[in-house]
This record gives structure tokens, sequence and C-alpha cells, in this order.
């Protein structure tokens, strides 16, 4: 069982999202709002073997979270969720070693395989 954290502003999303990792077995913690400034002190407090976070939400957004997870956990798998299929953002996100990009909607099984993976 890995302890999951999930970034999400999106009720919708967040609860699916929450569902299929809960089934799979997973401990999940649901961050609705984040500023770039937390999210240091707050992987550090809860220790995540993952964060799987949405690209694009108000005040902070996907690739914010990366670089800030990748500051204090460098090692730290992190998954970004977007609707957004545009290249220059997939190389962007790459470039914060992003551990995987998928794009909505989103299969519950498309996300139980990246967990597995990352």
């Amino acid at each position: 069982m890995s302890r999951i954290v999930v970034i999400e502003d999106s009720k919708l999303m967040r609860t699916m999202l929450c569902r299929v990792l809960e089934h799979a077995g997973h401990d999940v913690e649901v961050w609705e709002e984040v500023t770039a400034a937390e999210i240091p002190e707050r992987i550090s407090a809860v220790d995540p073997d993952l964060i799987i976070t949405d690209y694009q939400m108000p005040g902070c957004n996907g690739l914010t979270v990366a670089r800030m997870a990748r500051r204090v956990r460098p090692e730290l798998p992190v998954i970004v969720v977007t609707a957004t299929h545009d290249p220059a953002l997939t190389t962007a996100l790459e470039r914060v070693d992003v551990t995987h990009v998928l794009h909505k909607p989103l299969r519950g099984e498309e996300l139980v395989q990246a967990v597995h993976k990352a």
C-alpha cells in the first residue's frame, strides 16, 4: 500500500481519483488547494510515496507542484493529470522529471497502471 497525495481542485475528479486509488489498496490524502510555498513543508510532514496533481488549478499549477516537490524530495514520483494536449506542456513537465503525464478523460485502469509503474 502506498501513501498517495492527490492535489485536485475539481470535486468530481478528486472523488474519482480517490475511489480508484483506495479501491486499488492505497492510502490517499487530498489537498484541495495548495500554494507553492506550502508544498515542501506539507511533503515533509506527510512523507508521501507519490503525488498525483492536476495541471490546471487556481493558484498553483501542476508544473509548480512538481518543481516544489523536487526541491524537497528529488526522487518523489509525480504524476500530472491534464486535459491539455500540448507538446510544449509535456516537454516542460519532462524537464522537471514528472514521472507520468496522464490526459483527461482518465480511465481508472490507466491511473492504476501509472501508479504501479511510478
